[in-house]
């Protein structure tokens, strides 16, 4: 008998998967063009990120979490937003992603930096040859991932202390959702965030610490670097009718602040999951 208190493992987990493949269905459904090899190319640079930043307290949280001479997996690495302050505290960090354009700012950060203990595994999680390591990390990289127990299953076993999770109270994608009624004429389906992945937690039988904090608003070089992204999480082409009418909601949309451009003026929350491996 489903109970909505203690739902099973199972219960949350088909919850979860059909909730990412519903917005996948609406976006293949609606797309005006094929999917991107890489996804993050057009966007790649704006993950590019200070290592010793100090305004960050989602980063400072994680910092303290680490201890000295560890190896720790960052999984969806990216641009190297974690890996790089990581590798600052640890003694190695193996960045595991699939995307050659994210990866390319992570290599071009380390040499402009002058880190170079982090080791780069190219691919989609889980790998073939599973790395290990003291903590595993993933940041903003659940959202879209369907099958979500097959996915930290493995990470569980690769990480001997610790895991850790970044994500958002709703997917970064989310501040574009406001656009999607005006453009396609239909609500967009949402992802799920952060409530979401607690859930699957507790219902896998484990205990967590949260340390909340918030993100701000994005913000962008130029209204038209903003509108790039727009039309990346519409996937829409310029020159077509939608894009016409994002154009003329443009002024809308995006808003000019504090010398750059963003989407929305409100920060958004944001937690540091931590637990013990099984």
């Amino acid at each position: 008998m489903f109970d909505a208190l203690r739902p099973s493992t199972d219960e949350v987990l088909a919850a979860w998967a059909a909730r990412v493949r519903g917005n996948r269905e609406q976006a293949e459904r609606l797309r005006e063009a094929p999917e991107r090899p890489d996804f993050y190319a057009p966007v790649a640079s704006a993950f590019k990120a200070d290592p010793r930043r100090a305004d960050e307290p989602a980063l400072e949280h994680l910092r303290s979490l680490v201890i000295p001479g560890e190896t720790w997996l960052d999984v969806g690495a990216g641009g190297g937003r974690y890996a790089l302050p990581l590798a600052l505290l640890t003694r190695e960090v193996i960045a595991v992603d699939a995307s050659e354009s994210m990866l390319g700012v992570l290599q071009e950060s380390m040499e402009e930096t002058g880190i170079h203990n982090i080791r780069i595994a190219r691919g989609r999680w889980p790998l073939p040859e599973r790395p290990t390591a003291d903590a595993a990390l993933i940041a903003h990289v659940s959202y879209d991932i369907e099958d979500l127990g097959a996915f930290l299953d493995p990470l569980e076993e690769s990480a001997e202390r610790l895991c850790v999770a970044i994500l958002m109270a709703r997917a970064p994608s989310s501040v574009a959702e406001p656009a999607w009624p005006l453009v396609h004429g239909e609500e967009r389906i949402p992802l799920p965030g952060l409530p979401e992945f607690l859930s699957v937690l507790l219902a896998r039988g484990r205990l967590f610490e949260v340390r909340l904090a918030e993100r701000p608003p994005m913000r962008y070089p130029s209204r038209e670097v903003a509108l790039g992204f727009l039309r990346q999480q519409l996937f829409i082409e310029p020159g077509g009718a939608k894009d016409q009418r994002l154009q003329e909601l443009a002024a809308t949309l995006v808003t000019e602040q504090d010398g750059g451009f963003a989407l929305t003026r409100e920060p958004a929350p944001l937690g540091v999951v931590s637990w013990r491996p099984r």
